[in-house]
């Protein structure tokens, strides 16, 4: 299949706070695959084979190459002008027709196991790497899902975990991309947990992840939904690392899941919507319990009430 690869090069505006619109800009049209790039710290699940323009922030997204495909292109530039007049934010696209094949081969020269917080290591399939004491290996194939481990909303998200997870609990990763979080928090002691995505590749690919760390698909699953919409029963600590807007959108049908005193996790914040996710957490009767930053990302944890 051959798809098109659209990249958005960030010229002016907050590089953060135009990731994140133009990430929900991709998100709104359905798009194949998401990419953030910082030309400080390189691709998140790409490489600048295609940028002319690679000194620039920029997010890529992957359309079918058919006309389906194209018409999303058009709505995407049309939505970019309105970034342009409402938020000052400009940007350039550029198109690039790949097969899958070569899209999935690229990126991996630029992806090398990373160490995130005191004990996980993300691992790529195709890297060597010999554990030390005491590391929890997750081995990752991303496939055209998110989450490598090198961005900062996921890292932020490991770390909080690595504090607050308790072995045995039960966990939920809304939005869970590769599976990379479901992953980590089984290395980590998660007795059992389950990672939804509305996104039918995400769930491909993470399913494979899932198998390919050996865990036992009786406890650790993944399955395709609108965030919780589909889910049943009472989770320990939920984990959502996805856009501002669907964190706000999920936060108060979050108590039909989540145990009392359950903590959520909830990364993917720019540091501009910190206070508004903030005050819809404590409104909805969550207590703040650790905030974490990096990079104008922010990660929060908050716990829940005596709710049932």
């Amino acid at each position: 299949m051959k798809y098109i690869e659209t990249r958005v090069t960030i010229n002016t505006g907050n590089p953060v706070l135009a990731e994140e619109l133009i990430v929900s800009i991709f998100d709104d049209l359905k798009l194949q695959g998401v990419v953030i790039e910082d030309p400080n710290t390189g691709p998140v699940t790409a490489s600048r084979h295609t940028d002319p323009e690679s000194a620039h922030h920029a997010v890529i997204g992957y359309f079918p190459a058919n006309s389906s495909g194209k018409k999303q292109c058009v709505e995407l530039e049309s939505a970019l002008n309105d970034l342009k007049t409402f938020q000052n934010i400009d940007t350039t696209v550029y198109y690039h027709e790949i097969n899958e094949e070569d899209w999935a081969e690229s990126w991996k020269a630029f992806f090398w196991p990373e160490k995130i917080g005191n004990s996980v290591v993300v691992k790529p399939t195709w890297r060597e790497y010999e554990p030390k004491p005491g590391e929890n290996i997750v081995e990752i194939d991303p496939g055209m899902a998110f989450g490598t481990g090198t961005h900062p909303t996921t890292a932020l998200c490991i770390r909080m975990l690595e504090k607050m997870l308790l072995p045995g609990q039960r966990i939920l990763d809304v939005g869970t991309g590769s599976g990379i979080l479901l992953i980590a928090a089984a290395k980590l002691g998660a007795g059992s947990g389950i990672g939804i995505d509305n996104d039918r590749v995400a769930t491909t690919v993470a399913s494979s992840n899932l198998a390919r760390n050996h865990l036992d698909p009786a406890r650790f699953s993944v399955a395709a939904g609108n965030l919780i919409d589909t889910v049943t029963g009472r989770f320990d600590l939920v984990t959502a690392n996805i856009l501002t807007d669907i964190i706000l959108e999920l936060i108060v049908p979050l108590h039909r899941v989540i145990k009392p005193g359950g903590l959520i996790i909830c990364s993917g914040i720019i540091e501009a919507y910190e206070e508004k996710v903030k005050k819809s957490l404590q409104t909805s009767g969550f207590q703040i319990v650790e905030k974490r930053m990096q990079d104008d990302w922010v990660c929060i944890a908050a716990m829940t009430g005596g709710r049932t």
